[in-house]
């Protein structure tokens, strides 16, 4: 690795080139004649001025006094990390770890979702070994099954994945399966032909002949009757099918990713979910991790939504006060990502100042993190989860929609759990 190190002192690491220089214009001079793969500053302009012409570098700013206002412009401004002299041996190492790590993946991967681009941002460990696994199997034709809370960014991982595999020019569709009444789901999955069934006015072709060549995105995939899991396995081993009312079979090249925000495990054992169907759609498998389980992450996101609402909104861009990223990383996100998009969207459209303050973002800075709370240690997570159902439900006067939108689940899911509940 080499590095541009602005210092008084000299260092030497056996697995490093350094090049120590004493001033600003001498790390511009030898910048237009060497490209370096870290380097580490001390002047906040200096570093503004070469992050816009070296913007895929990594660069610290390791300042001469402790600045919390200067820190923060700089981790806003891209800068890998912002550290305070002296720079010592061990604060180096650390440097070269991190940056190591930032350059062997990238810190985030763009993705077009209805027409507008969508960012997977990764300071966290975690979340860069999920950049690692796109980057993996898209280049494959496995199929790939995403899990996770609601609002973690499944369909935008599924898109990331879509685009940058060999079929980003040929067709991205998706099916919302909870969201399809169950009497039209093989409908819509394969088509059905004139006249099979009462109101076939006419031939309609299926998602996965809209999906030929491309990628189909099962999105919720969980929520899909028994019957028609029987016909999808076949699909997903022979890729074959004959439409609703058909007898032609017709062959389909689709790459499958699925989704769901359910325990797949439990689902099986409850038989709603056929073991071997699951096993063909998780070839390969990736966890997304709640929001608050890589609080790395909440700023870099904040100041992305920041950029996106206020450009949407047509106003010029807002900053966060100490005390508003504060409270958002205290905050415990129980709506994962599509949460904080909604706190600073409100934020943004809302708050006519050019700073956010804690008290704009409406949060309870009383929530306790979910993880924290205390329990009997005989609770189990699916009496913990029904707990908190039932409890949302009598909040919303037993209105299921409302429920369903408050949990961040679907209304069968909601369904699905309750006739659960009372058969128990």
């Amino acid at each position: 690795m080499k590095i541009l190190l602005q210092n008084d002192d000299d260092f030497f690491f056996p697995e490093a080139d350094i090049v120590t220089v004493s001033n600003s214009p001498s790390v511009l001079q030898i910048l237009k004649e060497t490209t370096f793969d870290l380097i580490i500053l001390e002047d906040l302009e200096t570093f503004k001025h070469i992050k816009s012409s070296h913007p895929k570098t990594p660069i610290v700013v390791a300042a001469p006094i402790s600045s919390i206002e200067q820190a923060v412009q700089a981790i806003q401004g891209g800068a890998l990390d912002y550290i305070v002299k002296p720079l010592t041996l061990e604060k180096l190492e650390k440097i070269l770890e991190k940056a190591q790590r930032a350059i062997a993946t990238p810190s985030a991967v763009i993705s077009t979702l209805r027409g507008r681009k969508e960012a997977i941002l990764a300071e966290s460990l975690v979340m860069q070994q999920v950049l690692s696994d796109i980057a993996k199997v898209a280049q494959s034709h496995a199929a790939v099954f995403i899990s996770g809370e609601s609002g973690t960014g499944k369909e935008v991982i599924a898109h990331a994945i879509h685009h940058q595999s060999p079929r980003a020019s040929l067709p991205f569709i998706k099916v919302n399966c909870a969201a399809v009444p169950e009497t039209l789901i093989e409908s819509e999955f394969f088509g059905h032909e004139k006249g099979s069934f009462t109101g076939a006015i006419e031939k309609r072709i299926g998602r996965f002949e809209l999906a030929h060549r491309g990628t189909l995105l099962l999105d919720e995939i969980s929520e899909i009757p028994l019957t028609v899991q029987a016909k999808l396995l076949r699909v997903v081993q022979e890729q074959e099918f004959e439409r609703v009312g058909g007898i032609k079979p017709i062959n389909v090249d689709v790459r499958l990713i699925s989704t769901s925000n359910r325990s797949m495990k439990e689902m099986i054992e409850q038989k709603q979910f056929r073991e071997d169907l699951y096993f063909r759609l998780n070839v390969v498998p990736i966890q997304l991790p709640p929001l608050r389980e890589r609080k790395e992450d909440i700023l870099s996101l904040a100041d992305y939504f920041l950029d996106r609402f206020s450009e949407e909104n047509q106003k010029r861009k807002k900053e966060l006060s100490l005390s508003a990223q504060k409270r958002l990383l205290e905050y415990p996100w129980p709506g994962n990502i599509r949460e904080l998009a909604n706190t600073i969207e409100r934020a943004v459209v809302m708050n006519a100042g050019d700073l956010i303050e804690a008290d704009h973002l409406r949060l309870d800075p009383s929530a306790p993190a979910l993880l924290s709370v205390p329990m009997a240690k005989e609770i189990t997570l699916a009496d913990l989860e029904k707990q908190h159902i039932l409890e949302t439900l009598a909040a919303c006067n037993h209105n299921r929609t409302r429920a369903a939108k408050s949990l961040g689940i679907s209304v069968r899911t909601l369904r699905n759990k309750l006739q659960l509940y009372l058969k128990k």
